[in-house]
C-alpha cells in the first residue's frame, strides 16, 4: 500500500483535534519529517487557533498558522492521505461517511471498530452498533500483526488492551502456552485515560488510588480477542481496572502459573524472541531492584512499552508499562502511518520519557 501514497511528504487530517489524543497527534505530526497537517476538526473549538486550545502547543513554529475548523468544511478541501481519528468513542461512525469521501486512509483511535463479536459491540459500544461500518476496519497493533494493513480503514488498540496484549503474548505465542489456568491482570490508568471531558474533581483524584472497575470494562473482550487472534489461544482473562494520581501513564500487573516442565529460561527467552528488532517494544532482561522494572517515570513523554517479568516456584507476574496518549494511542496511531506510508517506522516518535 505504501506505494499509493506520496514517497516524501503525506498530507494529513486530523478529526477531533482538540482532545487529549488529538492534540498528542499534532504534537507528534509538527515534529514529523514527512508530514502536512492539512486540516484540524474541533466543532466547538472552531475558529480557534490550536495554540490557545492547547497551549503546549503554542511556541512550536509550525503550530503559529493552525486553527480548527468545522468538520463539515473537510468535504471543500483538497484530499487528504491520511485521516486521524481522535473523536470520542461512539461518535466517529455517523461521521465516517464525509471523512471516507476525502481521506485515502482512515486511522481510527477510538473504540468504535475494535470488536467482532455483535454481543460485545451492542454491550461496550451501542452508539457504535447502531452505525455499523460499509466496509471492515483492520485491527492494528504494528509489533503483532501479520502484515501492514492494506484496506482503507484501521482500528488502533485501546491503551489499556495493549498494554496487556504486550505483557501476555509472549507467554501463549506458541502451539503449547506457557501458561495454564486463568489470568489476572490488574490495570492501573491516569486520569487523561479518562478524555478532556471527563468530569471526575481533581480534589476526589489527588492523592488518590482508587478503583475504576472489577468487572466488565470495555477492554477485557478486546484483550480476549487480540490475544486469540494474534496466538491462536483463548485466554481465561479476569481483567480489572484502577485509577491512579497522575495525568498519564498506565501499569499492568498479570499473574499467571505455569505448565509443568517451563523454566524462568523458557519464558525469558520468550520475551526476547517476540519483540527482538522491534523498537518500541522494551524487554527489561534482568531487573533486580524496583526501579530497574517498567516504571511510568521510564516511559511517559515517549511512545516505548517497556515489559519484564518474574518467575518463582512455577508463577509468573508480568509488568508493563507506557504511555497511554503516545504509545497507547497517537504515538501507536503515527508509528501505524509510519509502516502504512513507507517512512521509518520511528520517524517523528520519541524514545526517551520525560522526568521528573
Amino acid at each position: 500500500m505504501a506505494d499509493t501514497l506520496a514517497p516524501q511528504r503525506i498530507r494529513v487530517a486530523v478529526i477531533g483535534a482538540s482532545g487529549y489524543t488529538g492534540g498528542e497527534v499534532i504534537r507528534l505530526l509538527l515534529e514529523h519529517p514527512h508530514v502536512d497537517l492539512a486540516f484540524l476538526s474541533a466543532e466547538r473549538a472552531a475558529g480557534a487557533a490550536v495554540g490557545s486550545v492547547h497551549p503546549w502547543l503554542r511556541n512550536h513554529p509550525r503550530a503559529a498558522g493552525l486553527t480548527f475548523r468545522p468538520l463539515a468544511e473537510l468535504a471543500d478541501t483538497d484530499p487528504v492521505d491520511i485521516a486521524f481519528g481522535c473523536l470520542p468513542t461512539g461518535t466517529l461512525p455517523e461521521r465516517l461517511p464525509l471523512i471516507a469521501q476525502r481521506a485515502e486512509r482512515v486511522l481510527n483511535l477510538g473504540g468504535d471498530f475494535r470488536l467482532r463479536d455483535t454481543g460485545d459491540i451492542r454491550r461496550h459500544y451501542p452508539d457504535t452498533a447502531a452505525h455499523p461500518p460499509q466496509e471492515d476496519f483492520a485491527y492494528y497493533v504494528p509489533e503483532l500483526s501479520p502484515a501492514v494493513p492494506e484496506g482503507r480503514f484501521v482500528n488502533l488498540p485501546g491503551c489499556m488492551a495493549v498494554t496487556t496484549v504486550y505483557a501476555l503474548y509472549p507467554l501463549f505465542a506458541h502451539d503449547e502456552p506457557l501458561v495454564t489456568g486463568r489470568v489476572i491482570v490488574d490495570a492501573k490508568t491516569g486520569s487523561t485515560g479518562g478524555g478532556r471531558g471527563s468530569g471526575e474533581p481533581p480534589a476526589e483524584r489527588t492523592g488518590n488510588f482508587r478503583v475504576h472497575k472489577l468487572h466488565g470494562h470495555r477492554h477485557a473482550p478486546e484483550i480476549r480477542q487480540a490475544l486469540a487472534d494474534f496466538t491462536g489461544t483463548a485466554v481465561d482473562l479476569r481483567f480489572s481496572t484502577h485509577s491512579l494520581d497522575v495525568a498519564r501513564g498506565i501499569m499492568i500487573t498479570a499473574y499467571s502459573e505455569l505448565r509443568d516442565g517451563v523454566t524462568a529460561l523458557d519464558v525469558k527467552r520468550a520475551y526476547a524472541k517476540a519483540y527482538v528488532g522491534r523498537p518500541f517494544v522494551r524487554v527489561r532482561p534482568a531487573p533486580k531492584a524496583p526501579q530497574d522494572f517498567p516504571m511510568l517515570k521510564a516511559v511517559v513523554g515517549s511512545n516505548v512499552a517497556e515489559v519484564a517479568i518474574a518467575v518463582r516456584d512455577g508463577q509468573c507476574v508480568t509488568v508493563a508499562a507506557l504511555d497511554n496518549l503516545i504509545k497507547g494511542a497517537a504515538g501507536q496511531a503515527v508509528q501505524a502511518m509510519n509502516l502504512i506510508s513507507g517512512f521509518p517506522e520511528s520517524a517523528g516518535l520519541p524514545t526517551t520519557a520525560v522526568s521528573p
